[in-house]
């Protein structure tokens, strides 16, 4: 690979130096072929996503089958590292894929499930009624296909979840106040759609 000869273009200041190097990227970069052939791969993509699409909602209620699993098993042995740990993981998943899967609300409800979880520092404290509820509501979610974010009972389900977590969180975290400070912080995905406001 050739050396680019050309010092970087540096900037001073009185307390310190910007050296921005030249870019030399944009020459090593194929195009891949003509604008067509690109047409034809995104055309090619976008077919097979829509292919895929049909599966989503069934792939998501099996996502929320093995959540409820997972639940039950924390009901009869108690929440435990282990079950609380699996229970994470199934929750970490939704939030992750709800959204691809067309079901962006039970998203922010599975994220508020993963904050509950991951933050208690004691699991055995977390009340089981509490997993419940949002287990419950994400699986209603899935159920009710709200796919969108234009439910109002599905919004109101969600917020709701947010604010007894965090209240649950700040009270069992009271005597970590460091902690605290990064706990409570934005929702995954504001509350309020730009449509609402």
């Amino acid at each position: 690979m050739k050396r680019n000869s050309r010092p970087p273009a540096t900037t001073t200041f009185p307390d310190h130096v910007v050296v921005v190097p030249h870019n030399t990227l944009a020459a090593a970069i194929s195009t891949g072929g003509s604008e067509n052939v690109e047409a034809d791969r995104i055309a090619r993509a976008e077919t097979a996503l829509d292919q895929l699409a049909a599966n989503f909602p069934e792939w998501m209620h099996a996502e929320c089958d093995r959540l409820a699993k997972l639940r039950v098993a924390a009901r009869m042995n108690s929440l435990t590292d282990t079950t609380r740990r699996d229970l994470f993981r199934s929750a970490h998943d939704l939030r992750g894929q709800a959204a691809t899967l067309g079901f962006p609300i039970a998203a922010e409800a599975a994220d508020s499930l993963c904050r509950l979880l991951e933050h208690s520092p004691e699991p055995n404290r977390i009340p089981m009624a509490l997993i419940d509820q949002h287990v419950d509501g994400i699986r209603a979610i899935a159920r009710e296909n709200v796919d969108g974010r234009s439910s109002i009972v599905a919004r109101a389900l969600c917020d709701r979840l947010r604010q007894v977590t965090d209240a649950f969180l700040i009270d069992l975290n009271a005597h970590r106040p460091d902690y605290l400070d990064g706990l409570i912080g934005p929702t995954l995905v504001p509350s309020k759609t730009p449509e609402a406001s």
